[in-house]
């Protein structure tokens, strides 16, 4: 079978949520001590969680952030603030529990999954899971990030750990992402897929400053007309001005959605990915939670391109997959309501 037939068999596999699980939820929310709906954006996940998985009460016990590493190219033109061995370096603090997502993770009782795709290192660790499609993008402001081949490749790698995870127990997943550069990338996928011009989408990544944001606009501007890449085709768009953990996390949702699993979405890397999912398979936005909005200029943008609403607003933009860690104990908030609190007949109390 040809690596494209098994996208298409993948995208072919997903389905609309479970109405009858829905309504099923929804009458169980209404019948708790509370006036309907009362408990806002957490009746919200319930009920979504509810369709997602086809059960009233999931169980969401097992969950995993997926954090895909790779490098970028396009670093070639000074468009960050950190130099490109920190991708290496950051993977290795993530393998020993010690970056931010580990943290947060843990409180949350989540595992971290991180994923070579991309990057420009020879890595080894025990815990590693090395799928590299290849050593890190090419320079984009040159001609394309990589072919259309091994964008094809690398989102059946992020289909194909969530296939193992699933096979483990796990039934909630979250996307995390490390790559100096990736901003970069994703920024230039928002302009051509969301049509953002370059002033509103372009951030600051890691803390560029005013001469260098304006060259990094101008190199995203010129990867555009270099690639021409058609907005009519998320995979040519990918390929020409994305990245390959960008890639692996669009195979994370698509892939979350085939198995019937929430996929909560980070922040603006993990939203490109998301942008990409949406448009190749416009019903897996239907399996994703918005986390957070991010502090990255642009972010905004890329959710209401996607058509995500975010449940915090705490400025972080570290990426990595933090704000879907935090999004979880939400997550988890959420699904004690629907198991711990008493309803209007077993506590007693009139109804209004």
């Amino acid at each position: 079978m040809s690596e494209l037939k098994k996208i298409e068999d993948l995208i072919g596999d997903i389905h609309p949520l479970n109405q009858d699980a829905i309504d099923a939820a929804s009458a169980h929310l209404d019948s708790l001590t509370k006036p309907p709906g009362s408990l806002g954006k957490l009746e919200d996940i319930s009920k979504q969680l509810a369709g997602i998985m086809g059960e009233v009460i999931p169980d969401v016990t097992h969950k995993a952030i997926i954090v895909m590493a790779a490098d970028h190219g396009v670093c070639e033109e000074g468009v960050s603030a950190f130099p490109q061995e920190v991708t290496p370096q950051m993977v290795l603090n993530f393998l020993q529990g010690g970056a931010a997502v580990n943290v947060l993770a843990r409180h949350a009782g989540a595992e971290v999954v991180c994923v070579d795709i991309g990057v420009n290192a020879d890595l080894e660790h025990e815990d590693l899971v090395a799928r590299k499609v290849r050593y890190g993008t090419a320079n984009m402001a040159q001609g394309a990030a990589m072919t259309r081949d091994e964008a094809i490749r690398a989102i059946l790698v992020g289909a194909e750990v969530v296939d193992e995870l699933v096979a483990r127990g796990v039934r909630i997943l979250a996307t995390g992402e490390m790559g100096i550069g990736n901003t970069t990338a994703s920024s230039a996928l928002l302009h051509v897929l969301g049509g953002v011009d370059f002033e509103a989408g372009v951030g600051r990544g890691t803390g560029i400053d005013d001469a260098r944001w304006r060259h990094k606009q101008e190199v995203i501007r010129r990867s555009i007309q270099v690639n021409q890449p058609d907005d009519r085709d998320p995979i040519d768009v990918l390929a020409k001005v994305g990245g390959l953990e960008i890639a692996g996390l669009t195979g994370v949702i698509l892939g979350a959605a085939k198995h019937s699993c929430a996929v909560v979405i980070d922040g603006f890397i993990s939203s490109a990915a998301a942008l990409i999912a949406a448009r190749l398979a416009p019903v897996s936005v239907q399996y994703m939670i918005g986390s957070h909005q991010s502090h990255e200029q642009g972010h905004a943008k890329m959710l209401e391109a996607v058509g995500l609403k975010p449940m915090l607003h705490m400025d972080m933009r570290l990426g990595e997959g933090t704000g879907a860690a935090l999004c979880f104990t939400l997550i988890d908030a959420a699904g004690k309501i629907m198991r711990e609190m008493a309803s209007f007949e077993s506590a007693g109390v009139s109804r209004g």
